[in-house]
């Protein structure tokens, strides 16, 4: 049945299987597992960048197809859903015009890119793509009639999807994971108080609701995604990643499958961005397409490890943990340690981007074919000779 479920693809580690799993409890349960706006907000971000990474991992991964016109379109899922929206109000119908108007930007967009692939190769065509996203983002910025310039827009959810909405009368409880094991390290002979301090009110609102249309929705993207790199369509893919001359020695169309690549990929983080955009409720060309998130998509998949997929899911939520909560966790071991002294400068909050960059360091190192594909090496090596 899972072997069915992961289309043959399983993890192939226990590590890496652990790993996964407490990534999956996480994201099911996290509303109940995880108290405060920020840790909301970040699952959800989770969520939504498994599915853009996930969808660039199928290009840069699976088929070598170097392009940073990703946020291209995760930002025209954004603003077309923002856009719909601030248009035609809030309600299903503009949510379904955004997604259909903005999807079919993406596949004309993407259908240009995957045709010119065909006289542009390798580094040339990743600078296109550079070129292209620059383009899209001045315009974005430029058009402040439509765009709402630098400023942005906000996205008009329906109520439905909103904090207003309460689907069922009534208070259910949660656990803060996060409080307990905080208590633990600060009141260790407490924990009774600690047991007590880390329940909390959930009251099951629109929004979450909203995240939970998210979590769904990566994990069938992240399954389809599995599928598809697992059947003969998947197959060619890696078989032009390692010789694009020899696939089309042996006959297959590899235009084809290039250009079928990126539009798939492109289609899937434009959904990203129409994810994002009725998560965040707002959205600006910052956010959506500055060339700063295409290095972050790009670092969380080298993370992860590319050509793997599972390598997405890890990649994204230990960077985006690091991003949020590693100053979180500077300013608990500066309160450990004497003031004044060289350990004390060096773990100070502000020194966070230091070690945010240090850990990216060593995980290359320790990691060079990233987190999943090490730990599947390692795996193998450990299995008895037969």
């Amino acid at each position: 049945m899972l072997n069915a479920i992961f289309s043959g693809d399983t993890p192939r580690s226990r590590p890496l299987t652990a790993i996964l799993l407490v990534i999956l409890v996480c994201l099911a349960l996290g509303p109940f597992l995880f108290d405060g706006t920020r840790a909301f907000s970040t699952l959800g971000m989770i969520c939504v960048f498994i599915v853009v990474v996930a969808s660039y991992d199928l290009m840069l991964g699976y088929t070598h197809i170097v392009s940073f016109a990703h946020t291209m379109f995760f930002g025209i899922g954004a603003y077309g859903m923002a856009i719909a929206t601030d248009a035609m109000g809030n309600n299903f119908t503009a949510i379904l015009v955004g997604l259909a108007g903005a999807i079919a930007l993406s596949v004309v967009l993407s259908l240009l890119l995957g045709l010119l692939s065909l006289r542009v190769k390798a580094i040339f065509f990743a600078l296109v793509t550079l070129a292209v996203a620059f383009a899209f983002l001045s315009l974005a910025t430029q058009l402040y009639n439509i765009t709402g310039g630098e400023d942005g827009l906000r996205v008009r959810v329906p109520r439905e999807l909103g904090p207003a909405f309460r689907p069922f009368d009534g208070e259910l409880r949660g656990f803060s994971i996060v409080t307990f094991l905080s208590g633990l390290f600060t009141e260790p002979g407490n924990l009774g108080e600690v047991l007590r301090e880390s329940v909390f009110k959930v009251r099951f609102s629109g929004r979450e609701l909203m995240y939970y249309v998210a979590f769904v929705v990566s994990l069938l993207v992240f399954l389809f995604l599995l599928r598809m790199v697992n059947s003969p369509f998947g197959r060619v893919l890696q078989a032009i990643r390692e010789n694009e001359f020899r696939a089309q020695a042996l006959g297959y169309r590899t235009v084809f499958y290039r250009t079928a690549a990126v539009i798939v990929s492109a289609v899937l983080a434009t959904l990203a961005g129409v994810m994002f955009a009725l998560i965040n409720r707002y959205v600006n060309p910052e956010n959506t397409l500055d060339f700063q998130l295409m290095v972050f998509i790009l670092l969380m998949c080298v993370i992860g490890g590319m050509g793997t997929l599972y390598g997405s899911v890890v990649g994204v939520a230990l960077f985006l943990l690091a991003q949020n909560y590693l100053q979180d966790l500077l300013r608990l071991f500066a309160a450990q340690v004497p003031e004044g002294g060289v350990m004390a400068e060096l773990v100070a909050p502000d020194r966070w981007l230091l070690w945010f960059g240090v850990l990216f360091v060593l995980s290359v190192y320790f990691f060079p074919t990233g987190i999943v594909g090490q730990l599947r090496i390692w795996s193998q090596r450990r299995k008895p000779a037969a």
